[in-house]
């Protein structure tokens, strides 16, 4: 097995690895070469962009309702400790292999090829699936203010549940513009990026500063509420992995509800790892990509802790709504006003985590391409902009077409394993690189490795058993159907397997 990136050994196995040297000779090639545009500031907002989306304003209130009552304050540093071992990972990687793919191309340049193909074709899937249903989302929050001012689409083209044929115009148009932004440009991307963040940043703390002057004492008692017998837990393959391993019977609130609460409201911080997709497009990537990343996370968890707080003042958990918290706590103070405003700052919020995430998934699918595994024809850059169009046009069409024609909501689960798995394999991948090459030069060093990865890698893996066994049958599914894929094509084409191999 080649793990040192020494060329002529390991060729012709699946564990063959692509040398950091070699990876970075790729992003040399004209035709296949991405254009440098972004800057640390870039990063961030590009952190904060994914970051900060539905979840500010609905997991709030329903962790803290189900589970840990005002206590889920913690719930959110408890989430965000775990988010900042494993954006420890990536900081030390994206610096050290600035280029386009993140933990597919991190784990190439360390587990090998085969381990490479699996995590990119998992985060190609995930990244796809997450925009088509953040899309439905962003859909569903606009046709109901646009029903507010009486503004109604004919219900053929509104989507949502419905029997019959249906389209929702709105979802596919939103992927369809994103994809027309990234394709002129990462820097119009990032110049998009910016406006609209600013905007929701802006919402988020109008949020905050508002909802202090409605807080009242009396509902942050008890502050840890008293653990109790959870009731109507979910059976069989929907309910959480740990559960059918151990046989426990999970419980609400208490200290341990803090912690269960953790363990969903995790999934409102999946997005900085995706600040690493676009290492090879910015200018500065030793220094920025690090600063992007564990920027991005300081910030958003700030935010989330500060809501939090905010909303169980301002209503007692116990009565905190579960589909919109936060508006709902508004109009119960008896301001529908901010409630509308909370509306506003979730269209726009959901508007570019569609858009970065579409930008994740199209670098990964690039360069899976690049090296071959996938056909070359889509890692080309357009001769001007610099962007990966052909991949970014592929996809973003299909994403389109699925978020116009399906309601995928049940399977937005994969979207959390597919990343957790992520989180894995970079925590490893640091590890393995530090034995394997110790003379790469490292612009930022993940502190304490290896006992910090080994932590990173033990609490990712505690949250991914707390996901539903059924969702772990359609992960192992869309795997198999990977492997599949990879032999009949990756496998034969690969260029770390023919170095030669030309166009």
């Amino acid at each position: 097995m080649d793990v040192g990136g020494n060329a002529a050994k390991g060729r012709s196995g699946f564990f063959r690895t692509k040398s950091v040297e070699e990876s970075l000779r790729d992003t040399q090639e004209p035709e296949h070469a991405l254009k440098k545009s972004l800057s640390a500031l870039d990063l961030t907002v590009f952190g904060v962009g994914v970051i900060i989306g539905t979840g500010i304003f609905v997991l709030t209130g329903k962790v803290a309702k189900e589970n840990a009552g005002p206590a889920v304050a913690l719930s959110f540093v408890a989430a965000g400790v775990v988010c900042a071992l494993a954006a420890l990972c990536y900081a030390e990687f994206a610096s050290t292999v600035p280029v386009a793919g993140s933990a597919y191309t991190f784990s190439f340049a360390t587990l090998g090829e085969l381990p490479a193909w699996i995590i990119g074709w998992d985060l190609v899937l995930e990244l796809a699936l997450g925009c088509a249903v953040v899309a439905v989302g962003w859909s569903g929050y606009l046709r109901s203010i646009m029903d507010n001012w009486g503004w109604h689409l004919p219900s053929v083209l509104s989507g949502g549940e419905q029997s019959g044929f249906h389209f929702d115009l709105l979802a596919f148009l939103l992927v369809a513009v994103l994809t027309a932004v990234l394709v002129a440009g990462m820097k119009l991307s990032a110049r998009v990026t910016a406006v609209v963040v600013a905007i929701k940043l802006a919402v988020v703390l109008i949020v905050i500063v508002v909802g202090a002057f409605f807080i009242k004492g009396h509902n942050y008692t008890p502050f840890v509420p008293p653990a109790v017998r959870s009731e109507g837990a979910e059976a069989g393959i929907k309910a959480p992995l740990i559960q059918l391993i151990s046989g426990f019977e999970p419980s609400q609130f208490g200290v341990m509800g803090i912690f269960t609460a953790a363990a969903v409201v995790f999934f409102a911080y999946i997005g900085f790892d995706i600040v690493a997709t676009a290492a090879e497009e910015t200018r500065n990537p030793q220094r920025d990509v690090p600063r992007g990343i564990l920027g991005s996370l300081i910030i958003c968890t700030v935010l989330y802790v500060a809501v939090s707080i905010v909303v169980t003042g301002m209503q007692h958990y116990s009565q905190l709504s579960v589909d919109a918290p936060l508006a709902d706590a508004f109009k119960a103070v008896g301001h529908p006003f901010w409630a509308g405003l909370i509306a506003f700052g979730a269209v726009v919020g959901l508007t570019t985590v569609c858009m970065i995430l579409l930008l994740g998934q199209s670098r990964v699918f690039f360069a899976m391409s690049r090296d071959g595994l996938l056909p070359r024809f889509f890692s080309r850059v357009h001769p001007t902009r610099g962007t990966p169009y052909r991949s970014t046009i592929l996809l973003g069409g299909i994403v389109a077409i699925v978020a116009g024609f399906t309601t995928i909501e049940e399977l937005a689960e994969l979207v959390n394993i597919g990343t957790l798995f992520a989180f894995v394999v970079v925590a490893v991948g640091v590890v393995v690189l530090r034995r394997t090459r110790p003379d790469l030069p490292r612009a930022f060093r993940t502190p304490f490795v290896p006992w910090l990865p080994a932590v990173s890698v033990l609490a990712t893996l505690w949250l991914m058993l707390n996901l539903p066994a059924e969702t772990w049958l359609r992960f192992a599914v869309w795997m198999a159907i990977g492997c599949v894929v990879y032999f009949l094509y990756g496998y034969r084409n690969s260029r770390v397997r023919k170095p030669a191999r030309q166009d």
